[in-house]
């Protein structure tokens, strides 16, 4: 079941469990399997994170789960959410007027008009302006969106409850909400830091080992060496062997124990009997014959069977292996851990109009905090005052700083670089970017790969077959050769070998250790299953607006009529549109301002004038004389008394069929040229659909802009003309989803908006672009956080590294136990170097997976 059908499904809630106690693949198998009978639940297991992620039925309580997992010879908790802060709610904010929301004080903002007013309002056609992302962070449906909101409303809570996006949370119902910041390290982050550092320690295994390794030298050396040896050693080696045998084997002993009073085996199961075979052997032989190790030699020379070194080297293999994974197992979850930690501590806000320093964690929405140069932002916001550049790569994984004013969303840990800001709080608590982050790699890394089903069934069945193979050995090396220490020594080495633990581990510290890194780089992996799915895409659809081009107009070109210069036209267009509030009049004024000279200023404009869906109109100064200035559409020309001639016409829709915004300037009474728009695109496109290419992946283009457009976007990139679907309404991208898996393609769809979630969501493989929206970034499985293409190449390279990684560690695993096995039964495999390789398998499982670390550096 997805995390999408368990949130839609009132009656279901999701719960995490701490678990202690599980040591290798059966364990996490029986832990499933025994939660799985309970009727309505099921279960997800993590071996590295000791967690289990579980959907329960409203009829099964907490308790309940708790004591099937500690029935089962384990130790389980849940882990609570964290307790809600409460704090006054003072009138905070600027002076003057304060609006009791965030959507009532940017309703003025030009962001949150109504698109088409907005189009219209200031003079120049709807049409003209190009779709782009409006979102601003401080409307977003947190009903539809947070996967944490909708767990939050099926535990009982109210929407009024779990829904405290802008302007959601009044004064009576902040005592809900859940207080904190996606830019602080509040108790939510330290249950994810600590979930995956408790268990066995490296710390609580390094006294054995320590003990283990003193204590096995002389053994192995006095045992070994003849020339090392004197009276009656064999009862020194016994007694340095037992503190090994005995305490530094403990945590082996103890789970093999627990588990077989529940009638279970695991891998400790196997080194516990193992090893106490071989001490419990040697100890019969050295009571029987207590004379055998009298003279030094006497027992390699008599063939008598002395195990003691290879219950002391094997254990101290074991231990030395165990403590090694725990490391290891540690820095694979450093990146969740660090990416958790990334927030601001405190916060500086605004009441009654003086400052005032509180914990993050105890923002609420809509106050307003002061965030100086150099400050982190402590949570999701949108300014309210002052004008900045925000360093967001510990976020999106985007290193150029992006410039922000009055308007302008930020997110909890980004960097304010440079002027004082003054940010409204939209977003708190569980609901941040930062938040969300974690969450989805905590999930993620929780979940399960299909292929890591193979390694579960098999370790469900593995331990007890690697019993009768070391009886069935012991057997048949005995009645063929009538050689009892062969025999021991050949059955000892079966039962030290076999190694579940590495098979365990293979798909988890893969993951764990792939969507680590992932995040760090500002990418997102929904869950195991993106991984295959990423393996099998052979065709992605990318939106165009937002994804291939920044879905902002700019200044192409400009055409010169009537004998004025290119230079003059853009300046007095750019003039009379300097008045304006239209993207489109935006883009002219600017590109106009930059081709200035020495930097100088644009001339003033009077009588300005515009019409919806029109145009401008305003009286320009230019090298002294007054010139009456017209710019806008055909339509506003003649509307102004201003005749067009079929050549001019010509010139228009040349420029059109080009795929630009044309645009006509006229200059007292005559027309005096054009300014050609486009959508910009993105500096990386291009390089990163040739890396798509290289990827065996056929990009596709999909826009909602006519055919002429499209085209000159897809040769740009370099995507195929015969590979693009122009003039799409937003309903009809599932449309072109469906009909590209209707023949036979599977196919990755990347968007930003909430127009794409239906297409993200129908996709084999949804990848949500940018910031995006709430919306989009749930229905898709990769969400890249930035909004360069090459960072969606990036993700699918990683996802397919990742992928790659967990396929070689289980190779691995499969490959050692399915000669190790054999080798040991044959008797051509000591005990020692049986235990040697058992730690090192479950080691290099782990190095490998730690190699993904090094990702795109």
């Amino acid at each position: 079941m997805t995390n999408q059908e368990t949130f839609n499904q009132p009656e279901t809630r999701v719960i995490e469990l701490d678990i202690e106690g599980m040591t290798c693949a059966s364990c996490v198998n029986r832990v499933e399997r025994k939660l799985g009978k309970l009727e309505g639940v099921e279960a997800s297991v993590n071996l590295p994170l000791e967690s289990a992620h579980v959907t329960v039925p409203a009829t099964v309580t907490d308790q309940q789960i708790v004591d099937t997992v500690n029935a089962t010879g384990y130790k389980a908790k849940v882990r609570q959410p964290p307790a809600p802060h409460t704090r006054e709610h003072h009138d905070r904010g600027v002076q003057g007027h304060q609006p009791n929301s965030v959507t009532e004080l940017t309703s003025d903002l030009p962001d949150h008009k109504d698109h088409a007013k907005t189009s219209t309002d200031n003079g120049h056609a709807a049409q003209a302006e190009p779709p782009q992302a409006t979102e601003t962070g401080t409307g977003h449906d947190h009903s539809d969106a947070s996967g944490a909101m909708r767990q939050h409303a099926s535990k009982g809570g109210t929407t009024e409850q779990a829904e405290h996006g802008a302007g959601g949370v009044t004064q009576g119902n902040h005592e809900h909400a859940e207080h904190g910041t996606g830019g602080s390290a509040p108790a939510e982050h330290a249950e994810h830091a600590n979930h995956m550092s408790h268990g066995p320690a490296a710390s609580t295994l390094r006294p054995r080992l320590i003990t283990a390794a003193v204590l096995t030298v002389p053994v192995f050396a006095i045992s070994m060496v003849p020339a090392l040896q004197f009276t009656n050693w064999g009862w020194i080696v016994g007694a340095l062997a037992l503190p090994v045998v005995s305490w530094a084997a403990w945590p082996f002993h103890r789970a093999a124990a627990i588990n077989a009073r529940h009638l279970a085996s695991t891998m400790d199961t196997l080194v516990s009997i193992g090893v106490i075979a071989a001490y419990l052997y040697s100890a019969w032989q050295l009571f029987a014959d207590p004379r055998m190790t009298e003279h030094p030699g006497m027992e390699s020379m008599s063939g008598g069977g002395l195990y003691f070194e290879v219950a002391a080297v094997v254990t101290t293999f074991l231990l030395l292996g165990r403590y090694l994974e725990a490391n290891a197992k540690a820095k694979a979850g450093d990146a969740l851990k660090a990416l958790l930690n990334l927030g601001a501590k405190d916060a500086t806000i605004l009441v009654d109009g003086r400052e005032q320093k509180i914990p993050a964690e105890e923002l609420l929405v809509d106050d307003v905090i002061v965030v100086r140069p150099g400050e982190k932002i402590a949570t999701d916001g949108v300014v309210i005052d002052g004008a900045s550049a925000v360093d967001a790569s510990l976020v999106t994984g985007e290193s150029v700083p992006v410039e922000v004013g009055p308007g302008s969303p930020v997110t909890g840990a980004t960097i304010n670089t440079s002027g004082r800001l003054l940010v409204r709080a939209t977003r708190v608590g569980s609901d941040t970017t930062l938040a969300q982050m974690g969450r989805l790699v905590s999930q993620a890394q929780t979940g399960k790969a299909p292929i890591a089903r193979l390694a579960d069934r098999i370790s469900a069945v593995f331990v007890p077959i690697v019993l009768v193979l070391a009886v069935v050995t012991f057997v048949l090396w005995l009645f063929f050769s009538g050689d009892l220490n062969a025999a021991f020594t050949a059955a000892v080495a079966v039962l030290v070998i076999a190694c579940p633990c590495a098979l365990g581990l293979a798909t988890p510290v893969g993951l764990l250790t792939g969507t680590g890194r992932g995040a760090q780089l500002g990418i997102l992996i929904k869950g195991p299953q993106v991984l295959e799915d990423t393996r099998h895409v052979d065709t992605i659809l990318l939106d165009k607006t937002g994804t291939v081009t920044s879905g902002r107009l700019a200044v192409d070109h400009t055409v010169a009529l009537n004998g004025h210069s290119r230079a003059a036209v853009l300046t007095l267009a750019g003039a009379v549109e300097s008045a304006s509030e239209h993207p489109i009049a935006h883009a002219i004024a600017a590109a106009a301002t930059e081709a200035m000279p020495d930097a100088g200023a644009l001339p003033g404009v009077d009588g300005f004038s515009s019409a919806p869906g029109g145009g401008v109109r305003g009286t320009v100064a230019l090298d002294g004389t007054k010139k009456t200035v017209v710019v806008g559409r055909s339509g506003w020309l003649e509307k102004n008394g201003i005749a067009l001639d079929a050549s001019q016409r010509d010139e228009l829709a040349a420029q059109e069929n080009s795929g630009a915004t044309a645009i006509w300037v006229a200059v007292d009474g005559q027309a005096a040229g054009i300014v050609s728009l486009s959508d910009t695109i993105k500096p990386g496109s291009a390089a990163a659909i040739q890396r798509l290419k290289d990827l065996g992946i056929r990009p596709m283009l999909l826009t909602g802009d006519n055919a002429a457009v499209a085209a000159q976007v897809a040769a740009a990139v370099g995507i195929s003309a015969d590979d693009v679907f122009a003039g799409v309404l937003p309903e009809g991208k599932v449309d072109a989803v469906r009909k590209l898996q209707a023949s036979g393609a599977t196919v990755a769809m990347a968007g930003d908006g909430v127009n794409d979630a239906a297409a993200l969501a129908q996709s084999d493989l949804g990848i949500a672009m940018g910031s995006g929206t709430d919306v989009a970034i749930e229905a898709s499985d990769l969400t890249v956080m930035g909004s360069d293409l090459g960072q969606l190449v990036q993700a699918i390279e990683l996802s397919r590294k990742t992928l790659s990684t967990i396929k070689t560690n289980l190779f691995w695993a499969f490959f050692y136990n399915a000669i190790g096995i054999p080798v040991a039964a044959i008797g051509l495999l000591n005990p020692m170097i049986a235990g040697a390789a058992m730690a090192a398998s479950s080691v290099l499982v782990v190095a490998n997976s730690l190699r993904l670390r090094s990702f795109g550096k």
